[in-house]
């Protein structure tokens, strides 16, 4: 079975394919397959932008694979009404960095919060799978946390490094990836993922 991933975001990359290792599946990404324009992420939830990139792949990239699946992924944070939420990966602008970023919600978010009330925030993963024009399969991951400053720890990437996992007494920069995707909302959805390819393929197989 070919498994289209529909990103060419090389740290996302990394962390499916070691999370679908043991999975039955060849698993492809748009680096390897006929390049095309990619779509505009106009869904108002990253549940419904993840179900758009999926479709719109399959539909451009028609033989391409056997599933197209796309992920959409996010950080909320209470105190913002959300935010980032849906926009995580364009916040501010698409071109700016992270630690611009964190800057900015930092400033929004105002003075360091007492300990008895933090900064509650969540990583959430929205996965779709789709098959010939159809969403055959949807999963969601979370993970709990709290925004910390100022910035802490040189692993992971995107908004790791400013997301304390109280469990873990630190950020999910501070720790190895591997220990990391044991909670994190991509390590959460795409085991889901695996599981529900694993019954696939034990019903093709008539086990």
């Amino acid at each position: 079975m070919r498994l289209l991933l529909a990103t060419t975001n090389q740290d996302k990359l990394r962390e499916i394919r070691g999370l679908l290792a043991g999975a039955p599946v060849e698993v492809v990404s748009l680096r390897d397959v006929p390049p095309v324009a990619e779509p505009e992420e106009t869904g108002l939830t990253l549940e419904a932008n993840a179900r758009l990139k999926a479709l719109y792949y399959d539909d451009a990239l028609p033989g391409g694979a056997d599933y197209t699946v796309s992920e959409d992924s996010g950080l909320v944070i209470d105190a913002l009404g959300g935010e980032p939420g849906v926009h995580s990966a364009r916040f501010l602008h698409p071109a700016a960095t992270y630690h611009e970023r964190f800057a900015e919600i930092y400033r929004r978010l105002g003075p360091s919060p007492s300990p008895s009330r933090p900064w509650s925030a969540r990583f959430v993963s929205a996965v779709a799978v789709v098959r010939k024009g159809i969403v055959v399969h949807e999963t969601t991951g979370t993970v709990e946390g709290e925004i910390v400053a100022p910035p802490r720890g040189e692993g992971g990437f995107g908004y790791d490094p400013i997301f304390h996992y109280p469990p873990y007494g630190c950020t999910l920069a501070e720790v190895a990836e591997e220990v990391k995707l044991r909670v994190a909302h991509r390590g959460e959805a795409f085991r889901s993922l695996a599981r529900w390819l694993d019954a696939l393929m034990s019903r093709e197989d008539g086990t």
